[in-house]
């Protein structure tokens, strides 16, 4: 696959990418979303996590066979996980490596383990197939999710389990929401790489009119404030837009004046743009409101309904 920058040349930062699987058919789509994904040359590591029976009963409930028997069943579930999500890279382009964690040597949760796994393979980007409510990755909700997004030293996609449409081959619809902070500037280069030039791309502000700081600054100071932080996002992204050859569009979005925020701003305008692939940043700052420290992409990933990358920033990003 061409991967784009914003001078219009491949720029290929996504060369090792870390799957995690079970064998739900959500981690069947997780994995089908991304086969098509990986450049030539780029290196693709499937894991399945096997659980720790003696987290998952309550203490003595098992014998030491039984409890053998389960931690047996719970392996072999997770290499057949592994071997089915590596079956669909067959006709890839390289080597498709699969190993299982068992948690029981391991040691710690689900999340644990995928961040010590992405941590060592020094992965660029985690692929996972979530379960807002349950299973393998109930960690994409709560708090637990916030540390995920923060402790995970690479870039991570989600394919949510609501995700129902057609599979495309390459995202054909791309939607960046961009915060006025080089770390989203910085996310929007790294979800370019996931471009065809027959891509459409549009890059989006939201302005959070359903603000908290009333009793600070007066609402219009700071609804003009972000309006002016938005028209200079928006104009960062065109200027990388620029020398692309894809039809792009930019759009300024607001939130309603009540009961409403960013994440599901951002949710409504994937649905009604019928985006492929949503990219936010983890660590943005937002002008006064600093909203995308980490927790607007964690909120958006727990009501995503589109597959949502979200981009850590460089190593030697200035964000």
């Amino acid at each position: 696959m061409t991967t784009l920058s914003a001078g219009g040349t491949p720029s290929p930062r996504i060369k090792r990418i870390l799957i995690a699987v079970d064998l739900s058919s959500v981690s069947a789509r997780a994995a089908a979303y991304v086969r098509y994904l990986a450049a030539p040359g780029a290196q693709v590591r499937v894991v399945s996590v096997a659980e720790n029976p003696r987290t998952l009963l309550p203490l003595g409930s098992l014998t030491d066979a039984a409890l053998q028997t389960a931690r047996a069943e719970l392996l072999r579930d997770a290499s057949e996980a592994a071997a089915h999500a590596k079956e669909a890279f067959a006709n890839g382009n390289g080597a498709v490596e699969a190993d299982v964690i068992e948690l029981s040597r391991h040691g710690g949760y689900t999340a644990n383990a995928l961040i010590d796994a992405a941590t060592e393979w020094k992965a660029d980007l985690l692929v996972v197939g979530a379960r807002q409510h349950r299973g393998i990755l109930r960690w994409v909700e709560g708090t637990v999710s916030e540390s995920v997004t923060t402790q995970t030293p690479c870039s991570i996609l989600v394919v949510p389990a609501s995700y129902d449409a057609e599979i495309p081959e390459f995202p054909r619809r791309i939607l960046f929401a961009l915060d006025g902070s080089p770390a989203s500037l910085d996310a929007m280069q790294f979800g370019l790489q996931l471009a065809t030039p027959e891509a459409h791309l549009r890059a989006v502000y939201v302005i959070d009119r359903a603000v908290r700081l009333t009793d600070f600054v007066p609402i219009h100071v700071l609804e003009d404030a972000f309006i002016e932080e938005g028209k200079t996002a928006l104009a960062n992204a065109a200027g990388v837009f620029a020398n692309l050859s894809n039809h792009v569009e930019t759009g300024l979005l607001r939130t309603k004046p009540t009961s409403d925020d960013v994440p599901h701003t951002i949710v409504r305008e994937a649905e009604r743009w019928h985006a492929d692939l949503v990219v936010v940043g983890t660590h943005g700052r937002r002008g006064l409101a600093r909203w995308f420290l980490g927790s607007v992409a964690a909120r958006t990933a727990r009501i995503a309904q589109t597959p949502l990358l979200l981009a850590r920033p460089r190593p030697d990003s200035s964000a």
